[in-house]
């Protein structure tokens, strides 16, 4: 078992731009999921992939710390855990050309067009995400939402950096459609339809 404290990350105590290879103990390609609710896929690409990192954030503090202890309770090494604000962080806080991968699975749909606003992909969320991507890194959403799928493919699509790549892909943990977390898992008992893109991000180094 990994101690708490090794796995958990206090976003305040980061430097700003935040280096996320300072939150591992090995070098190698790092990857985020935005909304990691339970842990269900971070913890299978972490066994899978021990030769990788990866960071999970999640706004609810019960769950996220959930999502921590069961981390530490497999004793992995390459996964850390923080509760923020995504958007904010990825906007304001991380350093560019940080991701090899951006994982984002089921967000808020936030349904009521007031609320429209407050979901994450916008532009620019997703000018900071490009940014913080790695040339030839992977961004993937998927969303039960049909409207808000519609604007996701809108947003994504105003920008040439991401090119659409394969939805499927084992070496980012999805086997056929399946990605298996937790809500893709609730839902699909639900019988509720998924709407999914995936990119590679055509940049070009600097």
């Amino acid at each position: 078992m990994t101690a708490l404290d090794a796995i958990t990350v206090d976003v305040e105590s980061l430097t700003q731009p935040t280096d996320l290879r300072g939150l591992f103990s090995q070098p190698g390609p790092i990857e985020l999921e935005i909304g990691c609710g339970k842990g269900t896929f971070l913890l299978r690409q972490a066994k899978a992939h021990p030769d990788r990192n990866f960071l999970g954030i999640e706004w609810a503090n019960k769950i996220y710390l959930y999502a921590a202890d069961r981390m530490a309770r497999w004793g992995l090494k390459n996964v850390r855990v923080m509760r923020a604000d995504a958007k904010h962080f990825v906007i304001h806080r991380l350093e560019a050309d940080s991701l090899d991968a951006l994982h984002i699975y089921h967000p808020d749909p936030w349904p009521k067009k007031r609320h429209h606003r407050r979901r994450l992909i916008q532009p620019d969320f997703i000018a900071a995400a490009i940014r913080a991507l790695k040339p030839g890194a992977r961004l993937a959403i998927q969303t039960d939402h049909a409207e808000y799928f519609e604007q996701i493919r809108e947003v994504t699509g105003s920008f040439p950096q991401l090119q659409k790549t394969d939805w499927a892909d084992e070496n980012y943990g999805i086997v056929g459609e399946d990605i298996k977390t937790n809500f893709e898992i609730k839902y699909e008992r639900e019988g509720r339809d998924f709407h999914r893109l995936a990119f590679r991000c055509e940049k070009r180094a600097d």
